[in-house]
């Protein structure tokens, strides 16, 4: 088991057993002809970091739109902390944190001036000076929000998401164009907040980035969602599980294989071997072969990823680099 896997076992120790605090059930939207949800059903628990993922397209957007009340569902029923996002909206916003996009903020506005102005509009905000610190932002507090870098400027999403001391927070994509360092700190915030008892909606595309700090992934394609369970049990099960390659020393018998509990599937690859499964496949295979004195040389071992699932669930190239219009 690996760190990662470790992390997220500690994770989800403490998300909470009680009723869901997002529910969504049979969500359906459409722009004229076209669907952009279809009959999309999930739900949230207290202190998750809950994943929606899949390509630009795919409806990630109009369903979180649909759940802060942003946008007006055509068909299903939506619940954020028991509320109605449409009818119960002026409530809700007290509970209800979202990042928003670059283009919804003035860009002559100071750091603080424009923290400031989102505390107003709440009626017990955090202290804004707690969250200039939290994230990094002090030394930029002066600044203008156009002088602010791409990293600077997901900071301040985060603090104005943060900022009305919500119970869930909304994060639409948060790291798209951000170089590998950003990223990498940018994911540390989005903890942070899971550690200040929020629970968290994430919209991602980027696979590595749902394996990092998801808790479960609901993966949506053209609308619906296709698979949900944690990124880790994806992998396994829809991914492919464990691979091991190897040269073997000498031929054998495929059924060797094939007959033990935990192997999936033999492929030869020229003179190499791929065998996939699960558990320990290496010990498995190595004492199998050994008594029957094939040697097993140059190993190599592969875990399934969440992007093997998904190319596998859908037959599409991964998300991470889909060119598709939003």
């Amino acid at each position: 088991m690996t760190a990662m896997d470790n992390r997220v076992m500690e994770r989800q120790t403490t998300i909470g057993l009680g009723p869901p605090i997002v529910e969504v059930q049979c969500l359906h939207k459409t722009y004229g002809r076209t669907t952009a949800v279809d009959d999309v059903s999930f739900s949230v628990q207290p202190g998750e970091i809950f994943g929606i993922l899949g390509p630009n397209g795919a409806g990630k957007t109009t369903t979180v739109e649909c759940i802060s009340g942003l946008r007006a569902a055509d068909g299903g029923t939506i619940r954020v902390l028991g509320l109605d996002p449409q009818r119960d909206r002026a409530a809700l916003r007290t509970w209800l944190g979202v990042q928003l996009q670059e283009g919804s903020l003035r860009s002559s506005l100071r750091v603080w001036e424009t923290l400031d102005l989102f505390a107003s509009f709440y009626p017990h905000p955090a202290e804004t000076g707690e969250l200039l610190d939290l994230l990094g932002l002090t030394p930029k507090r002066e600044a203008s929000y156009r002088s602010l870098s791409g990293g600077q400027k997901q900071r301040l999403s985060v603090a104005l998401a943060l900022v009305g001391n919500p119970r869930v927070a909304i994060l639409d994509e948060l790291t798209t164009g951000l170089d590998p360092q950003a990223r990498r700190e940018t994911w540390g915030l989005i903890e942070n907040v899971r550690d200040r008892g929020v629970t968290v909606l994430l919209v991602t595309h980027f696979m590595d980035e749902a394996e990092r700090l998801c808790d479960r992934v609901a993966l949506i394609d053209r609308g619906r969602v296709i698979a949900m369970d944690t990124p880790t049990h994806l992998a396994e099960q829809e991914g492919g599980g464990h691979h091991m390659r190897f040269q073997p020393s000498g031929p054998f018998d495929d059924r060797l294989l094939t007959q033990l509990p935990i192997v999936n599937q033999v492929e030869h690859q020229g003179h190499r071997i791929v065998v996939s499964g699960t558990d320990d496949l290496l010990n498995a295979v190595t004492h199998t072969l050994a008594r029957v004195g094939v040697e097993v040389r140059e190993v190599q071992l592969e875990s399934a990823t969440l992007e093997d699932a998904f190319v596998r669930l859908t037959g599409r190239p991964s998300p991470s680099t889909d060119k598709e219009k939003r």
